[in-house]
């Protein structure tokens, strides 16, 4: 059974070494509606990306997919938004259960985000191998 696959659709930007930089453009949940252009509330976001590929098989402004494993965003949710959460919940109730006051229990625990983002930044060649992305042609 093959892999789900997570893709997006992008514009090739530029070339750089063995790097290809692909600019995305994400949209608000609300841009397939209809109203949208009465509604004026939908957001385009431009996101780029470094992909590793070789440079002469794309050209710039070629339309490429980007794709990336399932699993593999699944984990970028995980270290990204339910990790750092669960570590400030188990920081508070360990810093309510010593005895420490609301407030110090509430910075105590707010404190461990930026070590914990510190660390993700340290490891951030690590992550970046294991989150690989991939180019198709359309």
């Amino acid at each position: 059974m093959a892999e789900k696959r997570i893709s997006h659709e992008g514009v090739v930007d530029s070339l750089q070494g063995n790097e290809v930089i692909v600019r995305i453009t994400s949209y608000a949940a609300c841009n397939d509606c209809h109203m949208k252009v009465a509604c004026k509330v939908t957001e385009e976001k431009e996101k780029y990306l470094k992909v590793q590929a070789g440079p002469d098989h794309f050209n710039t402004g070629e339309k490429v997919r980007v794709v990336l494993a399932q699993s593999l965003g699944f984990r970028a949710l995980f270290l990204g938004y339910v990790l750092p959460f669960l570590l400030v919940i188990t920081a508070l109730l360990i810093m309510s259960a010593a005895g420490s006051s609301e407030l110090v229990a509430g910075l105590a625990s707010l404190a461990v985000l930026p070590l914990y983002y510190i660390g993700l930044k340290l490891f951030k060649g690590r992550l970046v191998r294991q989150f690989s992305f991939f180019l198709q042609k359309i």
